[in-house]
């Protein structure tokens, strides 16, 4: 039985790099600062925010064609700008306004990524966008994985017209739990983004896409969010779609139509 003492021994060290790492494990920045035309994109300005504690964050914006929404775009937890140029193209194709925002450490924003620094900064892009002129009433947010945290945390906060939410998470924990079982994760992961719990401060219409092949997130995750979610709410889900490829399913033109339906 002398081995009993090495494994708790061990086991407590896994939950200290679990505490103390958690970070390390769950956002993958690229941190290289694209011009929007470097990436393809014409008609796009970058724009630099300042968030509330001085920290500057490199937002890419286009606006909306008339009485089109804007979409206040969110990203997961890897990459940056450049890497979502496509989907910002096809959002301008169909004359949506685009205001993404490069979180701390990503695409030439200062920082170091945090859920609080996630969701302050999130409300601060809001913000500049109200001063570039656009009304609450046409702003959509717009997350994508880990992104949805942001949004939903901003829709509790601020007036927008709607949500969408991209292979959405209940929470970090639920997530990490799917590896990690024998862990307790819930008193080690401090960016929880709770998605689940904060859906229902939303009151404004509400759509969810998510693959049902999508090994990071699983669908689940994405149908517990839409039932405590409010009404209106719709759920689409692709069967053949994973995590990172629901633009190649047909989910923009869901999201498309979706946005469209609101402004009829």
């Amino acid at each position: 039985m002398d081995f009993i003492p090495w494994l708790i021994a061990a086991y407590l060290a896994l939950c200290a790099i679990a505490y103390f790492g958690n970070r390390f494990f769950m956002y993958f920045p690229n941190a290289t600062r694209t011009a929007p035309a470097e990436a393809g994109l014409a008609g796009v300005a970058e724009i630099e925010i300042e968030a509330a504690d001085g920290t500057k964050l490199v937002g890419w914006y286009a606006p909306a064609q008339e009485g089109k929404p804007t979409i206040l775009y969110f990203h997961g937890n890897a990459a940056n700008a450049a890497n979502r140029a496509p989907k910002i193209a096809r959002m301008m194709e169909s004359g949506f306004g685009v205001f993404y925002i490069n979180n701390r450490g990503y695409g030439g924003s200062g920082g170091s990524p945090s859920e609080a620094n996630n969701v302050a900064d999130a409300i601060a892009a809001y913000d500049r966008l109200s001063g570039l002129g656009v009304p609450a009433e046409s702003v959509v947010t717009f997350g994508e994985s880990l992104g949805s945290g942001q949004a939903v945390r901003l829709a509790a906060e601020r007036h927008v017209s709607a949500v969408v939410l991209e292979s959405p998470l209940t929470s970090t924990v639920d997530v990490g739990r799917s590896v990690y079982f024998w862990l307790p994760l819930s008193l080690l992961i401090a960016d929880t983004y709770n998605v689940e719990r904060y859906i229902g401060a939303v009151t404004v219409p509400l759509l969810i896409l998510h693959g049902e092949q999508d090994a990071v997130v699983p669908v689940e995750m994405g149908r517990r969010i839409y039932r405590a979610a409010n009404e209106p709410k719709q759920i689409v889900t692709f069967p053949a779609g994973g995590h990172n490829d629901l633009l190649h399913h047909g989910a923009w033109e869901e999201m498309r139509d979706f946005l469209l339906a609101l402004t009829r």
